[in-house]
């Protein structure tokens, strides 16, 4: 997949794995705190699948690393990004294989240290997930540079405005009263006929 695909497939594989391995963390603390086998069996197998998927987003992640523009601070913050990635897929991955190779057979303080190891294995997702953000949204990596350009440039033009459109408080704006008009010169308006009476006809009463 050439070119500029490789960072949107990353973006799109990047959440799911994401929220199962923080999924996962969740329902063995269940597990632990309510003593429950049936919480720690979902944990297993989300994990598992959190794993897989966690790894199908590195692969795609390295591949996204050599096809996108970037700069120094780019790359700073790319190379502490793939670190992250990287302990956090190790971390998961021996987790899962250690698993599933032990879990019917774990006792407390085996599962106490697995829970462990899942713990610190979460903080580092979420830095990994921070840093992710940090390249997307403080240096809009992925976005080519002229896409960027184009769209620096058309922030720069303003939002024209269709005609009739209006947006916010501007669709309830009245306009401003204009001056007096002017009426120097203008005829006179007609008077209002005066009320007489015929001789003779007595007064209205008021």
């Amino acid at each position: 997949m050439p070119g500029y695909d490789w960072p949107r497939l990353h973006a799109a594989l990047n959440d799911l794995p994401a929220a199962l391995l923080v999924a996962a963390v969740l329902f063995d603390l269940l597990g632990a705190a309510t003593r429950r086998a049936a919480f720690r069996q979902v944990g297993f197998w989300i994990l598992l699948t959190g794993a897989v998927g966690a790894l199908a987003a590195v692969l795609s992640g390295l591949e996204a690393e050599e096809s996108i523009d970037h700069g120094d601070a780019v790359h700073r913050v790319m190379e502490t990004h793939e670190l992250l990635a990287f302990v956090t897929l190790g971390i998961f991955a021996v987790l899962a294989v250690w698993r599933a190779f032990r879990e019917h057979r774990m006792g407390t303080a085996e599962r106490s240290l697995a829970l462990a190891l899942s713990i610190g294995g979460a903080g580092v997702l979420i830095a990994t997930a921070v840093y992710g953000g940090r390249l997307v949204f403080d240096h809009a990596a992925g976005i080519p540079t002229e896409v960027l350009q184009a769209e620096i440039q058309s922030r720069g033009a303003g939002h024209a405005h269709a005609p009739g459109e209006e947006h916010g408080d501007d669709a309830h704006a009245h306009p401003e009263p204009g001056p007096a008009p002017d009426t120097a010169g203008a005829e006179p308006a007609a008077a209002e006929p005066v009320h007489t009476h015929a001789p003779g006809t007595p007064d209205h009463a008021h």
